[in-house]
C-alpha cells in the first residue's frame, strides 16, 4: 500500500511493510546547494571484507570493523518460522498469522543491517574527507553459491551508497578503485606483486623485502595509496590545462 499527498513544497509517501507496520516518508524541496567538493583533508582506504566488515587505513592507523553477520544470528529462528509457515494450510487465517511472524524476523534482519551500516558510513564520513573502496562486482560476486548468502547478507553495495550521499553532503568525495586494481597481492611496503593469492590466504610476506603482511590490512594500505596517486596525477593535468590555457591568453 503507497499513497502520496502533496503539499507546497514537500511531499510524503506513506508505506505499509508486511509486518502491517506503516513508515511515512518526508521529502522536502529546499533551495539548498550541495557544497563544492574539498580535497584538502583526511583519506582512508577501505577494504571491504567477510570476516571483517571492513578494515580500514587512514594513513597513520589501521582499523577493523566486524562483520555483524546479521542473517546468520537469526538463520535458526528464521528457518524455525519459515517450517512452521510452509506446514500450514493454504488460505488459513493459521498460515497468515504465521508468513507475518517470518517478515517480521526478516524486518529486524533489515533493520540490524541499515542501522549498523548508517552508523559506520557516518563515523567514517565524519572523520574523513576523502573515502577510497574498490568497485567490487557483487552482482558476479553472488554467483559463488558458497559465498553468495554471505555477500547478500553483508550489505556491501548499501553501505558504498550511504558513503556517496553523506560525502556529497558534506563536499567530501567517494573514489571508486578499479576492481581489477591488485591492493591484495602487492606489498605495500616495496610494491613487489604476488602472482597468485587464493582467498583462503589471509596471510603473506613479501619474497622481495621480508614484510609480513594481513591481506586485508595490506589491501586498505594500497587502495588508499592508489587514490592518492590518481589524485596527484588528476592535479598535475588541471595544473597543466590552466598554465596552458593562461598562456593562450597572454
Amino acid at each position: 500500500m503507497n499513497g502520496e499527498a502533496l503539499y507546497l513544497n514537500f511531499s510524503v509517501t506513506i508505506t505499509k511493510t508486511p509486518t502491517r507496520n506503516y513508515y511515512a516518508s518526508l521529502l522536502f524541496d529546499t533551495e539548498q546547494q550541495t557544497p563544492e567538493v574539498v580535497l584538502t583533508g583526511k583519506i582512508i582506504g577501505i577494504d571491504l571484507g567477510l570476516k571483517d566488515f571492513c578494515i580500514t587505513h587512514d594513513g597513520s592507523k589501521t582499523a577493523k570493523y566486524t562483520n555483524p553477520k546479521c542473517l546468520k544470528k537469526h538463520q535458526k529462528n528464521l528457518a524455525r518460522k519459515q517450517a512452521n509457515l510452509a506446514g500450514k494450510k493454504k488460505g488459513s487465517k493459521s498460515r497468515q498469522k504465521a508468513r507475518q511472524l517470518v517478515a517480521r524476523v526478516h524486518e529486524r534482519i533489515s533493520n540490524t543491517r541499515q542501522d549498523f551500516l548508517h552508523k559506520l558510513s557516518r563515523k567514517i564520513v565524519n572523520d574523513n574527507q576523502v573515502v577510497v573502496v574498490e568497485n567490487l562486482n557483487i552482482k558476479g560476486m553472488i554467483c559463488n553459491h558458497k559465498l553468495a548468502k554471505a555477500i547478500s547478507d553483508v550489505g556491501w553495495g548499501i553501505f558504498v551508497n550511504f558513503l556517496d550521499y553523506k560525502l556529497q553532503q558534506k563536499g567530501g568525495l567517494l573514489v571508486e578503485i578499479d576492481r581489477w586494481f591488485p591492493s591484495s597481492k602487492t606489498c605495500c611496503n616495496c610494491l613487489y606483486q604476488m602472482s597468485e593469492m587464493p582467498l583462503e590466504m589471509r596471510e603473506w610476506t613479501s619474497p622481495n623485502c621480508g614484510t609480513h603482511h594481513d591481506r586485508d590490512e595490506n589491501a586498505s594500505k594500497n587502495i588508499r595509496a592508489e587514490d592518492i596517486r590518481q589524485l596527484s596525477v588528476l592535479e598535475g593535468l588541471l595544473l597543466f590545462v590552466q598554465r596552458s590555457v593562461g598562456k593562450e591568453g597572454k
